[in-house]
């Protein structure tokens, strides 16, 4: 029987997955948002089997992992005074920025755009692996594309297998939703993708206006993204629950936080919540780490209640909005 490629994060492993990087190979590794599919951001062909890995589109650009400033400066040299308050402000953190390139960026990480989105992430094992390796690290989520972000090291292998290299375990990650990604232009601050840094965090900072806008230069920008194999369905209120108990045998309805349910649904409903007591952070966490739960056991639906479209519940609701596309697009 073939080993598992998962390997608890220690130091030794951590200097055995910056070889693999160094390498050419691909790593997954925990960062403080999600688990990474990592590879050498400057090495094309190590790149390019993380888009094969993930059955990734080529077009999708990728997030480039620093461990210090100073290998920013590999990466772009159009660094304004904004820019800097956002890293003063939340870096190391889950703060995406999108940067002009540098021409020392292959066009592959960056999905054939002229800029290239950067992080430096707050997880200890992340900035030792990128640290040790020496290498700027290109990583998406650990995991197929189109499916839930892993917060487990076994959710990365129950979607990758062995098709990478090693797989770095520090348990469950802290905040299990992906970084914001913004976009600075003058005075303006687009909000490319929400994520586990809230906007109004960014507005108190920079004093400018963070407004929201998909443009094709950040990841996660298709119509449908994170979805399980099991449909999932969107509801604003526990009663609309009674109409699709009509539909479905089976379900999972996950609540935004703890409430009761009438004794006579339990019959055909899993009952679970994001957060007992309703806590943005809390269930921000959850919210990915529940999707892979529930999408083993065979159900008709999982029914997401939406989260207060506020802070961290934009991100919440804007990933559970993805998620239900997929099912109501057949």
């Amino acid at each position: 029987m073939k080993e598992s490629p998962i390997l608890p994060a220690t130091d030794e492993n951590i200097r055995k997955a910056a070889s693999i990087i160094r390498k050419g190979g691909i790593v997954a590794f925990p960062t403080e948002t999600v688990y990474g599919l990592g590879a050498d951001a400057l090495n094309e062909k190590a790149v390019a089997r993380i888009f094969e890995a993930k059955e990734r589109p080529l077009f999708d650009p990728l997030i480039v992992h620093i461990g210090s400033r100073e290998q920013l400066k590999l990466l772009t040299d159009k660094v304004s005074d904004t820019h800097r308050k956002l890293m003063d402000a939340f870096w190391p953190g889950p703060l995406t920025i999108v940067f002009k390139k540098s021409p020392a960026v292959p066009y592959i990480t960056t999905g054939g755009l002229d800029t290239v989105a950067v992080r430096m992430p707050s997880h200890p094992v992340a900035l030792k692996l990128i640290r040790y390796s020496e290498r700027p690290i290109a990583a998406p989520s650990a995991n197929r594309f189109g499916y839930p972000s892993p917060t487990r090291a076994e959710h990365v292998y129950r979607q990758l297998g062995d098709r990478v290299d090693l797989i770095l375990d520090a348990g469950k990650t802290p905040h299990g939703i992906e970084s914001t990604i913004v976009y600075v232009e003058g005075k303006t601050i687009y909000l490319l993708r929400a994520g586990a840094t809230p906007p109004e965090e960014i507005e108190k900072v920079t004093g400018l206006k963070v407004i929201r806008k998909s443009k094709k230069m950040a990841p996660g920008q298709l119509p449908y993204h994170y979805s399980p194999t099991t449909p999932v369905l969107l509801i604003e209120s526990i009663e609309e629950v009674e109409e699709l108990l009509k539909k479905f045998d089976r379900i999972a309805l996950i609540t935004f936080r703890k409430e009761e349910i009438p004794e006579e649904w339990k019959e055909k409903v899993i009952h679970d919540w994001l957060s007992q007591e309703g806590d943005l952070r809390e269930a921000a966490s959850n919210l990915f780490d529940k999707m892979h739960q529930y999408d083993e056991m065979n159900l008709d639906a999982m029914v997401f209640q939406k989260a207060p479209d506020e802070g961290l519940g934009i991100a919440i609701n804007e990933r559970l909005e993805k998620a239900s596309r997929r099912y109501s697009s057949r």
